[in-house]
């Protein structure tokens, strides 16, 4: 199914000339520089292919792939020769502004490797602009481009080759062209035939899968194959396919190549930023079956979810249209979906989850198929049952996001340092399991409610996000009714004793304002396990903070008579769930204290007035 879709996918995309697809033979490849050659074969110079803001090389669709045209050898030197384009010391044959001996060797060999495979084949392409280039090779000394100490910062990027005068670069001539495919097409029908598993197709099939995948984070930076077997005799043993590595599992070199560049084209293409995200040590991707807001949008979505940040820099007017489209869908339901895509009910929407691994290979963590109303509806039940009355309100100078992003969920998982999430220590475990449950409707991970608790625990906090996944967990997964805000009709002991906890910890602070260490620091993680041992105590040095207190004395001792009169004793202890309900009554009673004392102080500041 994965291999499938990638493979559909092609189509779309090589039609578009914003994704830059290759067609087969071909790869999309960054170049940092070309080298520019005189009609008569001397060379005229190098020049900068890079962004002159970012500095980063050009994408530029070029012949051949990760794998080598041809090797060097001799001396153990394994270097790729690629044709009509390359890094420095195949293009000259040395590494510009070193000493003689440093700069020349190996370098050398690889130029005297690129030289003739470029000239075994002149005759082949017949080509005179190729000529020149061929007369440029017979002709160059390795010895001139050490003098040229600006070429040293090419030194780690690929150039490709242009003739003076020429707008076409050497690659894209026509005659080299159809050359070059002609090459390409006599390679596929040779090799072993079989069935693909993607086309059902009889043809070649690929031993190897390329190009290599690139841009999963945790996996090596020249790529790494999404299907790829152990270098085991045992492993390729299976279906009489003894030793013969993809041939395992038969995919044709055709479908091979279209489902990696399709997949490249998401992850490292011009168009990746709206194709892809990192949660944790995932690397998410994703794409619609024909284009749409919601793939325009998703990748922005799920990095900022509403906080400010990820619309107010928005420059492109049609882009922030695009973002309150996908806002008022989540907002108002099916009736606006169509805002957002034609047929919403009818375009599939796909989602795959990658990671690295060792030896080279992707790790799979998630794939999942659905439509961009389905997608719709999960966001907005995800939304539903994280909802809850925000810390600060409406206050800016605190923004709670309506719509959590899903790292702000992640990072409540983990330890802090230095006031940020230790994102190092977020369990890998979490990433797919949660983005499964928000785009399936499917159950949240326990781990993440038991690993925001023992955040909880361990911090004494209860912010707006925890509280959100704390109702979330509890909604979803176990079926308990839970509301956005301070819920004074509930009877559970749990939720009780989570308003009664934050009533006395306010009336400590209204008594003796701060503290180094106030009850929430010494007693929250007793006080929600076990109750019945620690609220005794903290009602006795109640009655010493009341009577302290300057003013709203009575009308907190008639909330505290209110929130204790439906109980009949302290429980001993409470299961984990029954803590998440301590933690939602002491944020909700918490939140109603200080929203309370601000509605006071606007009051008392109108009356003055």
């Amino acid at each position: 199914m994965i291999l499938q879709s990638l493979y559909d996918l092609y189509d779309r995309l090589v039609r578009d000339p914003e994704y830059g697809i290759s067609q087969p033979g071909y790869s999309l490849q960054r170049i940092s520089f070309r080298l520019v050659i005189k009609n008569d074969g001397t060379l005229h110079g190098i020049e900068d292919l890079r962004d002159g803001n970012t500095g980063k090389p050009r994408l530029m669709i070029v012949p051949g792939g990760d794998k080598p045209t041809g090797k060097v050898t001799e001396h153990s030197v394994h270097r790729k020769v690629q044709f009509l384009r390359n890094d420095l010391p195949f293009l000259v044959g040395a590494m510009a502004g070193n000493d003689k001996e440093a700069g020349l060797s190996p370098a050398t060999r690889e130029f005297e490797a690129f030289k003739k495979y470029h000239l075994e084949v002149e005759s082949e392409i017949s080509d005179p602009d190729y000529g020149a280039f061929c007369n440029f090779l017979r002709t160059w000394r390795p010895e001139e481009a050490l003098v040229h100490e600006d070429w040293r910062e090419f030194a780690a990027g690929q150039g490709v080759i242009q003739l003076l005068g020429k707008t076409e670069y050497l690659h894209e001539r026509p005659r080299i062209r159809a050359w070059w495919e002609g090459k390409q097409e006599a390679k596929t029908k040779d090799g072993v035939y079989g069935q693909c598993l993607i086309t059902c197709q009889f043809k070649p099939i690929a031993r190897l899968h390329e190009p290599k995948i690139k841009g999963v984070r945790g996996s090596q930076t020249s790529g790494a194959p999404i299907v790829a077997f152990d270098k085991d005799k045992y492993a390729f043993a299976s279906y009489g396919r003894d030793g013969e590595q993809g041939f395992n599992a038969p995919i044709s070199q055709d479908a091979a190549f279209r489902y990696t560049t399709a997949l490249n084209a998401l992850l490292v293409g011009s168009k990746s930023d709206k194709h892809r995200f990192s949660l944790a040590d995932t690397t998410v991707v994703f794409w619609t079956k024909e284009p749409s807001v919601t793939e325009d949008i998703f990748a922005r979505f799920a990095l900022h979810g509403s906080m400010g940040t990820g619309q107010e820099e928005v420059q492109d007017q049609s882009l922030r249209q695009k973002i309150e489209f996908f806002f008022k869908a989540l907002r108002e339901g099916r009736e606006a979906y169509s805002e957002i895509d034609a047929a919403p009910d009818r375009t599939p929407f796909f989602i795959l989850g990658l990671t690295g691994q060792a030896k080279g290979r992707l790790g799979l963590r998630f794939f999942h198929r659905n439509t961009v109303s389905d997608l719709l509806d999960n966001l907005r039940r995800h939304f539903a049952d994280m909802e809850i009355s925000r810390e600060y309100g409406e206050d800016t100078r605190h923004p709670d996001p309506e719509f959590p992003a899903f790292w702000q969920l992640l990072d409540e998982t983990c330890p802090r340092r230095n006031g940020r999430a230790d994102r190092d220590k977020i369990p890998p475990i979490l990433a797919g399991p949660l983005l499964r449950a928000v785009i399936t409707g499917s159950q949240y991970p326990v781990g993440l409610f038991t690993a925001v608790m023992r955040r909880v625990h361990t911090e004494r906090m209860v912010n707006y996000i925890r509280a959100s996944i704390i109702k979330g967990y509890l909604t979803r997964n176990q079926g308990k009714e839970v509301s956005m805000g301070l819920d004074v009709n509930r009877k559970d002991a749990a939720y009780r004793l989570g308003r009664l906890f934050a009533a006395l910890e306010k009336t400590q602070g209204d008594a003796l304002g701060t503290r180094n260490a106030t009850i929430r620091d010494r007693f929250y993680s007793a006080a929600s396990a076990t109750p019945g041992a620690v609220f005794p105590r903290l009602l006795r040095t109640y009655q010493h903070h009341l009577a302290k207190m300057e003013k709203g004395k009575v009308g907190r001792e008639i909330l505290v008579r209110e929130i204790l009169e439906p109980l009949t004793d302290f429980p001993s202890h409470l299961n984990l769930s029954d803590q998440g309900l301590f933690a939602l009554g002491y944020y909700h009673q918490m939140r109603d204290l200080w929203t309370s004392k601000q509605d006071r102080e606007k009051d008392e500041e109108g009356e003055e007035s």
